[in-house]
């Protein structure tokens, strides 16, 4: 399944410049490499710069400029969720978690530097990423440090990921596997879409409620996506080896329904991820958008 051709170029077009963005933002961020400790500052900048689509933080991006907003300030949520994500997959990529030795094409922070260096750079981007979030507007910035802080915790990403490590070789069933990933992987994408509405002043409870169901569906299905990757996508493309999950008896989504049922299922959270939508009419076509790439990519 293809992305339709009408919607991939302009969406090409905005992914590229936000990712310029906050890219540019993020140099800005993160400590120069020749700054002492300089060899913590380095494994930091290579754990972020240089590699990764960006979708967090598109998201917050792109849900504040649905309702109309699109400031500066956007920067500090947008980079604070890509520095919560950049430390969860140096953490993730450990030996005593997934022992991963590529990511996003080159080798892991790990490989590249050394254990102890990688977990201390987890560590300093976690922090980070808070430290930045204060710069929001005094508005916000507290509810916005709330969010992301359970999005990243124990009721969220790092819950979903101890439930992971604990699930290796067993099976799940559907609901269980799906409260997995609503933590490890959807709490993080759904924080970034409800850190860009929370951007926008004075929006109509009903407008944030869509947005974050918006969130749940995406986040769910991009999880779903990663697991089809797993099994049918390029090594290359996806700068990671495929079938890791496999040969780690993981449980997943195309092993528990199969690989055409577990299409189905992300493509019915695309189809709920756009009626909610509905009512936002035109300025919510890149959310749109995003959500189609979402089941649809190819890494």
């Amino acid at each position: 399944m293809a992305m339709s051709p009408s919607r991939a170029a302009p969406l090409d077009d905005l992914m590229q410049s936000l990712r310029v963005r906050v890219n540019r933002a993020l140099e800005t961020f993160l400590p120069e490499a020749d700054i002492q400790p300089t060899r913590l500052h380095a494994a930091m900048r290579y754990a972020v710069l240089d590699g990764g689509k960006r979708v967090r933080a598109i998201l917050v991006y792109t849900a504040a400029q649905a309702l109309g907003h699109d400031d500066d300030g956007l920067d500090f949520p947008a980079c604070a969720v890509e520095l919560i994500h950049a430390y969860s997959l140096v953490h993730d990529d450990l030996p005593v978690m997934d022992d991963d030795e590529l990511r996003r094409g080159k080798p892991s922070c790990h490989r590249a530097f050394d254990e102890a260096t990688a977990l201390l750079a987890g560590d300093a981007l976690q922090s980070l990423a808070f430290q930045i979030l204060t710069n929001a507007p005094e508005a916000s910035a507290r509810e916005m440090v709330r969010i992301l802080s359970v999005a990243s915790g124990s009721r969220g990403m790092a819950g979903g990921q101890a439930i992971d490590l604990a699930a290796v070789g067993k099976t799940l069933n559907l609901p269980e596997l799906e409260n997995m990933h609503i933590h490890k992987t959807g709490a993080l994408i759904r924080a970034s879409v409800r850190l860009g509405a929370l951007s926008a002043p004075e929006v109509e409870s009903d407008v944030v409620r869509r947005l974050d169901h918006y969130g749940k569906c995406i986040g769910l299905a991009f999880q779903i996506r990663d697991d089809i990757l797993d099994v049918e996508g390029d090594s290359e493309v996806l700068g990671k080896r495929r079938g890791a999950d496999q040969a780690r008896l993981k449980p997943t989504y195309p092993a528990l329904m199969g690989l055409s049922a577990a299409k189905q299922m992300a493509e019915e959270l695309h189809e709920e991820a756009l009626e909610t939508l509905h009512p936002l009419g035109d300025a919510a076509n890149p959310l749109r958008w995003l959500s189609e790439f979402v089941v649809t990519r190819a890494s």
